[in-house]
């Protein structure tokens, strides 16, 4: 999840909801964004919630474009909850008439893309189920790895699926009574959480509602990010941690520990890819650890050339770092075409290729008889950075120097990333001095694993505390010993 500005009290989060999707893409899907608000008080509120939550769910839109959905809610005693879900981009699906319906002193959102439910309305959400103590809602980020084991414990319990998606089973889960608690018959939310983070220990961040309140919840390895606040400043939800979001503030339930007192593993491509470039975490600013990034793979691959430049934007903030670095100046030589669709829904490599000259136009006049290094975040598939080389040498490019800002992509991932398969990765099979070749560039290279690490600790706070760690299964397939289980 992204860290942005919010009115009132709010959670939001980042994510994918685990069926492979049919689109044909060149590189990772973006994970899905969970957002919640709760209107402070007195009740009922003068604030427009459901326009809070839309404003933050197009913040996140980035992290996914099949579906979105707002639920809301008057909370107290309300017996229903206000839904409006549906397939297509965030202003497709809350028009004026949508929004008239969605009232309330409370709500939760998101916005998807597909991990292990196939993109049909169906899956949308967020889920609303009722229960025998009141309507629940929830929305999902990540993906869990243990599914088949919770699927065969909640089918046990004679409860009834309708869908593949994790976060369906995530709520169904929440409706079982863990062992030893309601005496009284009254609900304990917070319990069924943690017994439900007990069952499950990766992946997700969750926003659950019910009656009055909002859960903003993340899983023990912190994998998937998750924060909250009221305007200024964002705190980070910590991993493990439950907290309650209610009209008389924001406390924390409780912080369910790793286990095996394993270290924590944030997902270290929301610093190269995922997250936008004025996110928070881990006290800094994404941008920054992003030219850090860039900083580092000066270092570690620098090269003779006459300037530094990047594949718009997604290489920007490295490649200025890596221009502060080496001394060698900053200029643009892609001019972005910002109404073009993603070239990774064409049918074949010969379309996306196509769509990248579609994309992109050379500045001939920044790039005519100089050397080049051109920076960009990763390589998936590799599919579009032969196009972009040729587009700089017909332009009249001296030499062209590719420098990745991340290291190779080798493995995939089971928590909410929608990584090609291992045979997909074009690192599996070519390596830097074949892959240059292959796509027509001077040189490649990559940022080492040590090199990325270094980048995105170099601004955190007591980056040597046991809190601080990252995943890195998508590059050296070493992945959180809960995987294990």
């Amino acid at each position: 999840m992204d860290s942005v500005p919010r009115r009132k009290n709010s959670v939001e989060g980042g994510r994918g909801d685990g069926e492979q999707p049919v689109e044909v893409m060149t590189g990772m899907r973006h994970e899905c964004g969970v957002f919640g608000c709760v209107a402070a008080a007195p009740w009922p509120t003068q604030i427009d919630v459901a326009h809070v939550i839309c404003l933050g769910l197009v913040a996140l839109q980035h992290r996914g474009q099949e579906s979105a959905g707002i639920v809301t809610s008057e909370g107290g005693n309300s017996k229903n909850f206000h839904v409006k879900k549906g397939m297509g981009m965030i202003n497709s699906v809350f028009n004026d008439e949508a929004m008239k319906t969605l009232k309330g002193n409370l709500g939760i959102g998101h916005t998807r893309y597909s991990t292990s439910a196939a993109s049909e309305e169906v899956n949308c959400q967020p889920f609303v189920v009722h229960t025998a103590h009141g309507v629940l809602g929830v929305a999902h980020n990540g993906e869990i790895v243990n599914c088949d084991k919770l699927r065969n414990l909640v089918l046990s319990r004679g409860v009834g699926l309708s869908t593949r998606s994790d976060s369906e089973l995530i709520t169904q889960a929440l409706c079982l009574t863990p062992p030893g608690a309601e005496r009284d018959g009254e609900p304990d939310w917070p319990a069924r959480i943690k017994n439900l983070m007990k069952l499950a220990p990766l992946s997700y961040s969750l926003v659950l509602m019910e009656k009055d309140r909002v859960f903003g919840v993340r899983d023990p390895y912190g994998n998937r990010p998750l924060c909250l606040g009221k305007i200024v400043p964002i705190n980070n939800v910590y991993p493990g941690e439950i907290v309650e979001i209610s009209k008389t503030g924001i406390k924390t339930i409780t912080i369910v520990e790793r286990p095996h007192d394993d270290p924590q593993a944030f997902c270290i491509f929301e610093y190269v890819y995922f997250a936008r470039s004025d996110s928070i975490f881990e006290g800094q600013m994404v941008y920054s650890a992003r030219l850090q990034c860039g900083r580092q793979l000066a270092r570690e691959t620098l090269v003779d050339a006459d300037i530094v430049s990047s594949v718009p934007e997604s290489g920007t903030a490295a490649a200025h770092g890596f221009s502060r670095e080496s001394g060698i100046p900053f200029a643009e030589v892609l001019c972005k075409n910002r109404y073009v669709g993603r070239t990774f829904i064409q049918p074949s490599t010969r379309l996306r290729q196509l769509g990248v000259a579609k994309k992109f136009g050379a500045l001939s006049e920044n790039l005519k008889d100089k050397k080049v290094i051109l920076i960009d975040d990763s390589i998936v598939r590799g599919n579009t950075i032969g196009p972009i080389i040729k587009l700089l040498r017909d332009a009249g490019a001296k030499e062209v120097h590719v420098r990745i800002a991340s290291p190779p992509l080798q493995y995939p991932c089971y928590m909410g990333i929608n990584i090609p398969t291992k045979d997909e990765l074009i690192a599996n099979h070519l390596d830097p001095i074949k892959l240059a070749k292959h796509t027509g560039a001077d040189t490649l290279a990559y940022l080492s694993v040590e090199g990325l690490k270094l980048a995105v600790r170099e601004n955190i706070d007591n980056k040597e505390h046991k809190s601080v760690g990252h995943c890195t299964a998508c590059l050296t397939g070493q992945y959180p010993a809960a995987l294990e289980w």
